[in-house]
């Protein structure tokens, strides 16, 4: 069985659900009619609504955040391009964060990033369960955190925000990435060693001022 790994998602700011005013307010099954209709107001009013919870969502598998508004943007072409299959207020902040990963894993297999078949230098055989030690980040703001998941190498950081930010198993990221589940599993080791290396200087650094 897969083992998680012991993070709390609010230390990325990222929600595991989109807050309750974004599918309460305002009224969104008539945005979204608005919007399939071609109204360009609406299509705003949407990309306002959902504009920060996107852009959250796509800074976890990015390298930066030029790269993830390029992300968040390429992925609000789909939701425009596709909302005519959504009717549901209620299932329109899930949908829109799916199309979000989906795009940047095109993203990362557009511009070259993802060495899906190249093996790991160094393989760190440490079990998932060693990372998300408290005492590792508990000094450390969510942006200090979030800088190190974006520092990580691509492969890495994306198979990463796959299995412990949108809970996907090594099953699902291993259909989804072309990959063997034992090479999700190595390159979640990789990253959580790599994680643990900078998260611990970085506190160490913090204590030392």
């Amino acid at each position: 069985h897969d083992c998680k790994v012991t993070i709390c998602l609010p230390i990325f700011g990222i929600p595991a659900k989109p807050p309750v005013h974004l599918t309460r307010k305002p009224d969104l099954q008539n945005i979204v009619r608005e919007c399939i209709r071609g109204d360009e107001g609406a299509m705003k009013q949407l990309y306002q609504h959902f504009h920060g919870y996107a852009l959250s969502v796509c800074l976890a598998h990015a390298a930066n955040r030029d790269d993830a508004l390029e992300i968040m943007n390429d992925g609000f072409l789909k939701v425009f391009r596709n909302l005519d299959t959504q009717r549901n207020p209620d299932a329109l902040a899930g949908w829109l964060r799916t199309i979000m990963v989906n795009t940047a894993i095109d993203h990362h297999r557009k511009n070259g990033h993802l060495k899906l078949n190249t093996p790991l230098e160094q393989a760190r055989h440490q079990s998932a369960r060693e990372y998300g030690d408290e005492a590792v980040y508990a000094g450390l703001s969510a942006d200090e955190i979030l800088k190190n998941v974006q520092g990580l190498p691509a492969t890495q950081r994306l198979v990463f925000g796959l299995y412990v930010i949108e809970g996907y198993s090594h099953k699902e990221i291993a259909a989804t990435l072309g990959i063997a589940e034992s090479t999700s599993r190595a390159y979640l080791s990789d990253a959580n060693a790599r994680l643990r290396e900078s998260l611990t200087s970085q506190a160490r650094n913090a204590d030392a001022r």
